[in-house]
């Protein structure tokens, strides 16, 4: 039960124009001073992206502080009974449907803060220039050679054993220290993974020109902000439901694959190991409820 790395998960996508980014860490992070810190990180993170210029940097700014202050008020508590009843859960055995159904959950969440992200994300799109259009571009070469390092160049041994080492901490970080026959369940779920890095890599570098195509039209159409509003949110439909074919089944796999594991490991932990479980939830309950409770 991967409840604890789908608390601290990375940004859902890095839709420009969006402010998905810090949407997606405002839902995800359960350490305080991160949380609180947000606005600032997010609008560095955003601007290495785009390059804002001095017109745009303190609308940004103020627009990420608004979306913070709406997350504390709305989402926050939300998220923080979500935690409640994974806690409920842990000390029993789960289901794949449990799993399925508790991280469905957590996705309406991300995307409730991205639909309040979208009147703010119209305007700034509305104002990019051609020249942040290429930066944009220069930043998404960098992303593609980073992952082309990462994981194309790798053997796929190498890729079973990063993505081991990735579940063994998450999974660790939560129950504790696992036994020799849980250190191999996650090394037989890393090998039989159905995950693809070529697919992959190649479905961010469609949803990136796919970006830049939508952002370019409104450098050259002026589309007013109804049409544009409009355009992203058809952008992030895309993304949030990919259209039948390949990737959208890679996907559907790979989701119902990871309920799979994430029940398995957890139907083999010891009582310790989820009454640890338990622990780390109702601190990160804790952590939320006092920050909804900050203003």
């Amino acid at each position: 039960m991967r409840f604890s790395s789908r608390f601290r998960c990375a940004a859902v996508a890095r839709i420009i124009g969006v402010l998905l980014a810090a949407a997606a860490l405002g839902a995800c992070s359960a350490i305080k001073l991160a949380y609180n810190n947000l606005p600032t990180v997010s609008y560095w993170r955003l601007d290495a992206y785009l390059d804002f210029n001095g017109a745009q940097t303190p609308k940004v700014r103020d627009e990420l502080e608004q979306l913070l202050a709406w997350h504390r008020q709305n989402e926050l508590p939300r998220i923080a009974s979500l935690l409640q009843e994974a806690q409920a859960l842990a000390p029993g055995e789960v289901t794949p449907a449990q799993v399925c159904a508790m991280t469905d959950r957590i996705r309406e969440r991300l995307l409730a803060v991205t639909e309040r992200a979208e009147p703010a994300g119209t305007e700034l799109a509305l104002s990019l220039s051609e020249a942040q259009l290429q930066q944009l571009e220069r930043k998404y070469a960098k992303i593609n050679a980073e992952f082309r390092k990462g994981w194309l160049e790798r053997t796929p041994a190498q890729v079973q054993q990063k993505r081991y080492d990735r579940f063994l901490d998450r999974a660790e970080d939560f129950y504790g220290r696992l036994t020799d026959e849980q250190r191999d369940l996650l090394k037989q779920q890393a090998a039989q993974s159905v995950f693809d890095p070529q697919l992959t890599d190649a479905e961010r570098r469609r949803r990136q020109q796919d970006a830049l195509a939508v952002l370019r039209g409104f450098v050259a159409g002026k589309p007013s902000p109804a049409e544009a509003r409009a355009a992203l949110h058809d952008y992030i439909q895309r993304i949030a439901e990919p259209p039948p074919g390949p990737w959208r089944e890679h996907q559907q796999a790979l989701r119902q694959e990871d309920c799979r594991n994430t029940a398995a490991l957890h139907n083999s932990t010891t009582a310790s190991q989820r009454t640890q479980a338990v622990r780390r939830l109702q601190a990160y309950q804790e952590d939320l409820r006092e920050l909804a409770a900050t203003r």
